[in-house]
């Protein structure tokens, strides 16, 4: 349906003025063809060709914030090692498929959307404009707000509120799969780092004989290393689990150890700290016997044994901590807790 078969009053009014023909002349050696005579789409005659427009850009953006929630969905549900066949590439991984074709969607959909609105509902007439200096002069500036202003008139956002909303909607929710895919950069550490394998009840295991350990296995001025029951060297998790409850055993004379919560938390002089330096991690393996002091032997970290195990010594920022032990039933030193702060280098919260 073109112009000519509309009666006159149904056609829009003109939005400008005509940009007629000019000849060629000394100053202009081409001639100024002019602009064809404007054709009115079926959508500016017809205002239920308009509805139709705008209820297709509705469905198109709408779609678009579907597929950001199946992005989201595909990131959160599908396993990363499931794979699919998918002719005719073959096997690939059935998550990379699916926030590959979710994503797309989502693009694609909002940009066609756009597309079809500014296409059939947003003015489509051709104006001419003289060129003009650069510099933004009272003038200038008026005309640019002006022209604003009756662009935001054309594109009748202001009217058209079911596309203004799915719009907004759908570019608020694309946004989302990139946040979604920070998620890779690691896994969430929770309180992991606040917790070990120790225990109530668990036994303290000789690391050098892996047998539980007994009072009389530890003699007054040894310094023995121990780890928690059921954790084995041949687990796949060991290095990790290891790094955090590997425990140093001191026994001292109880009269020697100077802090009360130290000598409570003991059997008969027995004391048990964590053998991860508090400074970088580093596992701690000298003791001098004499002085009750440990020493880190990668930055020289000292640490006294007999008070508490606080720093006398060294960029260590904090005491080793300490796991509370008794004797059970049948005599074997075991846990009464885990431990009650984060073992090794202090991070970001302690608390």
């Amino acid at each position: 349906m073109s112009s000519q078969d509309i009666p006159e009053e149904n056609l829009p009014a003109e939005q400008g003025g005509t940009h007629v023909p000019k000849p060629a002349d000394d100053k202009h050696p081409f001639a100024d063809p002019g602009l064809p005579p404007h054709e009115h789409r079926i959508q500016d005659i017809d205002e239920r060709a308009a509805k139709r427009s705008e209820r297709t850009v509705a469905l198109l953006f709408t779609v678009s914030m579907l597929a950001t929630i199946g992005f989201i969905a595909s990131f959160v549900a599908i396993p990363q090692d499931k794979s699919i066949y998918v002719f005719p590439i073959g096997h690939i991984s059935a998550m990379n498929f699916a926030l590959g074709l979710t994503l797309g969607v989502a693009l694609f959909t909002i940009g066609a959307g756009a597309v079809h609105w500014a296409r059939t509902l947003m003015s489509d007439e051709e104006v001419a404009d003289e060129r003009h200096p650069i510099e933004a002069d009272p003038e200038t500036r008026a005309k640019v707000h002006a022209d604003f202003k009756q662009g935001a008139k054309e594109s009748v956002i202001g009217r058209r509120k079911l596309i203004r909303n799915t719009m907004l909607g759908a570019l608020t929710l694309v946004p989302l799969s990139g946040v979604v895919l920070l998620r890779d950069l690691g896994p969430l550490p929770g309180t992991k780092l606040r917790h070990t394998l120790w225990s109530k009840g668990k036994l303290l295991v000789n690391m050098n004989t892996n047998e539980p350990m007994r009072p009389s296995d530890i003699g007054v001025g040894s310094l023995t290393f121990a780890k928690p029951e059921g954790l084995e060297e041949h687990d796949h998790d060991f290095q990790n689990e290891i790094a955090k409850a590997a425990l140093m055993i001191i026994r001292l004379e109880p009269d020697s150890i100077k802090d009360k919560r130290e000598l409570e938390w003991s059997h008969e002089g027995i004391v048990a700290y964590s053998k991860i330096c508090t400074h970088v991690g580093c596992p701690i393996s000298l003791y001098e016997q004499q002085t009750h002091h440990a020493l880190c032997p990668c930055h020289q970290s000292t640490f006294d044994l007999a008070d508490g195990a606080r720093v006398i010594f060294g960029p260590a920022g904090h005491p080793l901590p300490q796991l509370r032990i008794g004797v059970n039933d049948e005599g074997y030193l075991e846990a009464l807790s885990d431990f009650d702060e984060p073992v090794g280098p202090a991070f970001w919260e302690r608390g």
